[in-house]
């Protein structure tokens, strides 16, 4: 990519934001750098100035996204409690993004349906993360706090069940319907309830996960109805 000057720094960046919404809404394939272009009120021969390829904008576009994505889920991970709760945090934070940067978790699906090396450069950049998750599930089964399993494998079947049920959100739009504020928040209690069963031993029952009627349950269904996600 050619250096950034203090010239033009919108530039590239406007590039970067067309082709992430293209990208992860329509697909890599479908997306051209005419049209791209077409769409910023910039020549085709403007974009290959600043990105030499529809390859090397993807690579850009993917390494932008993952440090995205890393920051806004470690700044989560900041706030949120210990065990259980760091999980729920997670679940919920990826549940925002797919309503307010559905692109974004779109880019996501897109790189797995596109496999290597666009997806192995994603997972490369998102490694720190995973590595951390990973450490965190294991010290956690470790202390009885989660059932034992491979903790990488349940990252893997967790990753794929968040991000799979959150970028509904997206098909819902592409076929002109609108996902609710209340039908989201429904998905993911269904979904953490789900995940919380499988994880979460029965001794651990005091945390609020897996029952309906408890606490912690009763006021996320009042913010439920209240509307809010």
């Amino acid at each position: 990519m050619a250096a950034l000057t203090e010239a033009a720094p919108a530039t590239p960046q406007r590039i970067l934001d067309a082709a992430l919404l293209s990208f992860g809404t329509r697909g890599y394939e479908a997306t051209s750098l005419a049209d791209l272009g077409a769409g910023l009120g910039i020549r085709k021969q403007t974009i290959l100035y600043w990105f030499p390829s529809k390859d090397a904008l993807l690579d850009a576009v993917i390494d932008r996204s993952a440090e995205e994505l890393a920051a806004a889920l470690e700044v989560t991970l900041a706030r949120a409690g210990q065990g259980w709760q760091r999980v729920e945090a997670v679940v919920k934070k990826v549940f925002r993004l797919a309503a307010r940067r559905p692109e974004l978790l779109g880019l996501l699906r897109e790189m797995s349906r596109l496999g290597p090396p666009a997806s192995t450069r994603l997972i490369d950049a998102l490694d720190p993360l995973v590595i951390r998750a990973t450490g965190f599930l294991a010290e956690e089964m470790e202390a009885g706090r989660m059932r034992r399993h491979d903790p990488r494998l349940v990252l893997l079947a967790a990753y794929s069940m968040v991000v799979g049920v959150a970028t509904e959100i997206e098909v819902y739009r592409a076929m002109g319907e609108e996902p609710t504020a209340r039908s989201l928040m429904r998905r993911r209690r269904e979904l953490l309830a789900f995940l919380g069963a499988a994880l979460v031993p029965e001794e651990g029952a005091a945390t609020g996960v897996d029952a309906g009627a408890r606490p912690g349950r009763q006021r996320r269904a009042r913010r439920l109805d209240a509307g809010g996600v």
